[in-house]
């Protein structure tokens, strides 16, 4: 095989592995059933339960949330209340906004900036960033917020965190309509 074969054979191969290590993207799951109505879904009363895990997948923290949640025409509000394992609480409240094709924003005291979603088929995905406290100081850290609905009362969520693109760990909860 000569120089010219060897690179376009590497050249490929290198192109296949990076592929492969692509992150998913939420029109990945457009055909997936049962498709979820972020609005749907997200009206009424809800509980979640979850944990927080490190980078090492230790659990660091586990909670439970009550949700109310309303929506008027392409405007939501998610009234989310945390109680954690170490007797701690926390509210946020999420204000929503459907902007059509399965777009949406969001806003909370909490979040830096503007969330941004999408969804298609089964499956909801949210980019933001937190200000997150810590030991007495507050962190930016990005969230890369994945939800798939399980069937039309159960929704899995899944939260990775980051900050400087290094990983810091996992939010894992199941939302369920009650």
């Amino acid at each position: 095989m000569n120089t010219l074969h060897r690179r376009a054979l590497l050249g490929a191969g290198a192109a296949i592995a990076l592929t492969g290590c692509a992150s998913p993207q939420v029109q990945d799951y457009a055909q997936e059933a049962p498709k979820l109505d972020l609005r749907s879904f997200f009206t009424g009363s809800l509980s979640a339960k979850g944990m927080f895990t490190d980078r090492s997948g230790r659990v660091v923290k586990r909670f439970t949330v009550r949700m109310e949640a309303r929506w008027d025409g392409d405007n939501g509000v998610l009234d989310e209340h945390f109680q954690y394992s170490d007797g701690s609480t926390q509210r946020r409240v999420w204000r929503l906004r459907a902007l059509g094709q399965g777009r949406f924003s969001g806003a909370a005291d909490d979040v830096v900036g503007e969330a941004g979603g999408e969804s298609a088929g089964n499956a909801l995905r949210w980019n933001y960033t937190l200000a997150l406290p810590v030991d007495g100081r507050v962190w930016n850290v990005a969230l890369d917020d994945w939800m798939f609905l399980i069937d039309e009362r159960t929704i899995l969520n899944r939260s990775a965190m980051s900050k400087f693109g290094l990983h810091l760990g996992d939010v894992t909860l199941v939302i369920t309509k009650d």
